[in-house]
């Protein structure tokens, strides 16, 4: 398979790897939480910090669990102003540091291209098996992206790229064609190898508008419901398909009507008898003109298979976004709340329809969460159709809280100018809102800032077996995480630097284990007391906090 070259790609292969675990620190202040409840990471969840650490601080509790991920990162057009800032430790990309990529820079292909790479491939670990990534991008980028997509989620994982309409007049003043769309790239992270292969991800349909739900009637009073009538013809010639080349006879006329030569009938003569018979021919309210068939409501899937083309009538567009966020934040206009091209929550929405269920639970992760539009559109989503889903917002720039965090708060409690009534009333909902803390390291492990027991429960068990720890099995008063393919998980720890000084694995902590293990009994702690000969007896692996816990990973 071919694959694509870019000043740096060596370096940042497996940057992602070095990104050090760090702590998800909730911030209740900036919460919006149910009385009496406190902040959590297992609802929904903002985070501000650079989205690169955020990915990586998500893995022990998301790896494999995101349903569905819409990014909208830089387009890379020279005007954005964003800034290389992925500390790599090699001389030529820490040059690039800091510095802003404009349309002058002759390496800021490679530079966008450094950027997203160890960014896509956390966010690949983070997908279900079933899962789908959405990319919004324009043509500067699009056909690199495409490229760089191919090589971490596979060429075969490829889906389609929609076409949206981005505007809704032409530029009268382009220089050559008038940009009016922009490229949603899509791929699974497990592709379907037919229709009916019941792995991978498996796309819904569209809802019908009001518009096509009105094209369904019964001006017949057929007692079968309402039905809408489709062409009885096809695209093959008579010289493809001599058999569907016929005569229907109209009833009411009794005139012979012959198809085109170059567009024949959709079916042979004992499919149409069938037709006839059933009553399905409808000739048009006045009994003349071409046979069309009838289909009924009952019929017909719930919905319409989704096109690549999505226009801004079923979709919005750039101005309809800046009018809702001009909407939402009438009392404060400034320079922080006029996105160049933001993103209608219509957009979103279009791609959650497809991508999941209402009863699903699904957590939909956006990394680059600009204005908040994507905890919109999941909101309002589940406001319609009564579903649970769950938003991750990831936005690493300074306006995390007064912009992308305060648009889901308002559309949760209310926004008195809204024209819709129910965000007008408040969608209703919840969110945690967090910060970046410490990272696991070992240098500062044990300066203070240690993280609480569940936070590196979930860091350990994930680190060293990894799996997911199902929180509900923690039993802390006996140091028990729970159980790993491989192993039987203990977890010797406290937030407390003296107690990790004085508490080891020892003899007495072995002897309290349960006897009879079914597996090995992996221990994480801060040091031992126990030869190999006791820890053989008692089938106890042992793992130092932090770092020896890299090497028990099942894969």
């Amino acid at each position: 398979m071919p694959s694509i070259s870019f000043k740096g790609k060596s370096l940042v292969h497996s940057h992602h790897l070095a990104v050090p675990y760090r702590q998800i620190v909730p911030d209740a202040g900036r919460s919006v939480l149910p009385k009496g409840e406190a902040p959590s990471l297992r609802g929904n969840l903002i985070v501000h910090g650079d989205n690169l650490h955020a990915l990586k601080a998500l893995l022990p509790s998301f790896s494999g669990k995101v349903k569905c991920i819409y990014i909208d990162p830089p387009y890379n057009t020279g005007n954005e102003n964003w800034v290389y800032n992925d500390n790599v430790a090699h001389p030529m990309l820490q040059e690039w540091l800091n510095q802003v990529v404009d349309k002058e820079d002759l390496t800021r292909h490679d530079k966008w291209l450094c950027m997203m790479t160890p960014r896509l491939k956390l966010l690949r670990e983070l997908l279900r098996d079933d899962g789908v990534i959405f990319v919004s991008i324009d043509d500067n980028e699009a056909h690199r992206l495409r490229m760089l997509m191919d090589e971490i989620f596979g060429e075969e994982n490829f889906v389609a790229n929609i076409v949206w309409q981005k505007k809704q007049s032409p530029q009268s003043d382009a220089t050559y064609l008038s940009d009016m769309h922009d490229h949603i790239v899509v791929y699974a992270k497990k592709a379907k190898e037919n229709k009916n292969d019941p792995q991978g991800w498996t796309r819904q349909l569209l809802r019908r508008t009001a518009e096509q739900e009105s094209r369904f009637a019964n001006p017949d009073n057929d007692p079968r419901g309402d039905w809408i009538s489709v062409d009885y013809t096809s695209n093959k010639t008579a010289d493809q398909r001599p058999n569907l080349y016929y005569p229907i006879v109209n009833p009411n006329t009794q005139e012979e009507i012959w198809p085109s030569r170059t567009r024949v009938w959709q079916f042979d003569r004992t499919t149409h008898a069938k037709h006839l018979k059933e009553k399905r021919i409808w000739w048009a309210s006045d009994g003349t003109g071409f046979p069309r068939l009838k289909k009924f409501r009952t019929e017909v899937q719930s919905g319409i298979v989704p096109p690549t083309w999505w226009d801004r009538k079923d979709a919005g567009d750039n101005q309809e976004a800046k009018r809702e966020l001009r909407m939402l934040f009438a009392d404060q206009q400034n320079d922080e709340f006029q996105f160049e091209t933001p993103k209608p929550h219509r957009l979103i929405k279009r791609i959650l329809q497809i991508s999941t269920i209402s009863d699903g639970e699904d957590i939909i992760l956006d990394s680059f969460a600009g204005s908040g539009t994507t905890a919109h559109a999941v909101l309002a989503l589940n406001a319609e159709d009564g579903g649970n889903r769950r938003f991750i917002l990831v936005e690493q720039e300074e306006y995390a809280d007064t912009l992308t965090a305060e648009r889901v708060r308002r559309v949760i409690q209310g926004v008195p100018g809204a024209k819709d009534p129910a965000l007008q009333a408040g969608l209703g909902g919840s969110f945690t809102y967090g910060t970046l803390g410490p990272s696991f390291e070992e240098r500062t492990l044990f300066e203070g800032g240690l993280p609480a027991y569940s936070e590196m429960a979930r860091f350990v068990f994930f680190t060293a077996t990894g799996e997911q720890l199902d929180e509900s099995s923690i039993d802390e008063a006996r140091n028990y995480l729970g159980e790993s393919t491989r192993y039987s998980v203990y977890l010797i720890y406290q937030p407390d630097v003296d107690y990790l000084k004085r508490t080891p694995l020892d003899l007495q902590f072995a002897m309290g284990l349960p006897p009879n293990p079914h597996k090995p009994r992996l221990v994480i702690a801060s040091h031992k007391y126990l030869d190999e000969n006791r820890m053989a007896e008692y089938a106890v692996e042992f793992c130092q906090l932090p770092f020896g816990i890299y090497r028990y990973r099942a894969d």
